[in-house]
């Protein structure tokens, strides 16, 4: 009975979706973390005719370098070299048993950015890629030219109202997770669900299909706890370099929101309150708010997305 649950399960796992392709040639820059060299994939978009200025983007927690595809397509049209990583321990990057660190990780965009020759960077991030963006922009800011903070988690901290969770039982969640589970958790980044959409589930669902999943899981727990124990909202007033802050008015996001009542969730992940609040913190700054938008505008309204990117690179 055992070993036909098993095998149930992994057909769940497994069933109606296949590999995504990648919209650029994947790359591998090899860093040394912790004394063992792990492989970093990354894209690297080449404009038709150059400005002269590097993006770099940053993904959330639950996505990979892929869903970025369209926002890169339009900032290279318009003469910007994009680079886009899977950070390590996501998408195809190596997901080593390492400590997890915000901090580790902009460590890690800065010497592949130099590997590539780029000294002077624009940085977007969305989701955890907006807590790791607000990292990379303070510990590198004579780098940085402008930073632009998709509905960025982190705008408060969830240590304050969020339960503790131990990594050992995020672990055993983690190793539970199927194609449904995850789609119905991004799900719930959009006031409507798109068939469009289904393509970033199958992204996230990749690793369900591998032999070693168990290591996306574990890496997958670690990094939850590294967004739980390593907030970057109290050091919001310290960013200098020019800076937009794009939100959806629908977004509603928490990390950790399973574990909380009712009630809690009603006082935390209100966007509409955490986008100005985060506005007011950070020095020259500007806040744009969408009307009906959630989670993630560059593929809920990309097209707006797109406007208020180009609009703020071209005016500073």
């Amino acid at each position: 009975m055992k070993l036909i649950c098993f095998v149930l399960g992994l057909l769940f796992k497994t069933i109606s979706f296949a590999q995504v392709t990648y919209p650029y040639p994947v790359h591998y820059f090899t860093v040394t973390v912790e004394q063992l060299p792990v492989k970093m994939a990354f894209m690297e978009v080449k404009p038709p005719k150059s400005n002269g200025e590097s993006v770099i983007l940053f993904h959330g927690k639950n996505f990979n370098g892929y869903y970025w595809k369209d926002v890169a397509a339009a900032l290279t049209n318009s003469g910007y070299r994009v680079i886009i990583p899977d950070q390590v321990g996501w998408g195809r990057s190596e997901k080593p048993d390492i400590h997890y660190s915000f901090h580790m990780l902009a460590d890690n965009s800065k010497r592949l950015l130099d590997s590539l020759g780029i000294q002077q960077v624009i940085v977007i991030g969305h989701s955890m890629g907006g807590m790791l963006a607000t990292r990379f922009s303070l510990m590198y800011p004579d780098m940085v030219s402008q930073l632009i903070l998709e509905d960025p988690i982190g705008l408060e901290d969830y240590r304050t109202f969020v339960p503790y969770t131990t990594t050992d039982s995020l672990f055993a969640s983690e190793k539970k997770a199927t194609y449904a589970s995850y789609k119905k958790y991004q799900e719930g980044y959009y006031p409507e669900w798109k068939p469009e959409y289904e393509q970033y589930v199958k992204a996230q669902a990749e690793p369900l299909t591998e032999p070693n999943f168990e290591k996306t899981a574990w890496a997958n727990a670690l990094t939850y706890q590294m967004i739980y124990e390593q907030p970057v909202v109290y050091e919001f007033k310290s960013i200098t370099v020019p800076t937009l802050l794009i939100v959806g008015k629908e977004d509603r996001t928490i990390v950790g929101k399973g574990k909380l009542s009712e009630e809690v969730k009603q006082r935390h992940g209100q966007y509409p309150e955490l986008g100005k609040k985060t506005r007011d913190a950070i020095p020259n700054s500007e806040l744009v708010e969408l009307d009906g938008v959630g989670h993630i505008p560059h593929i809920h309204t990309p097209d707006e997305f797109i406007d208020l990117v180009m609009t703020f690179l071209k005016k500073q």
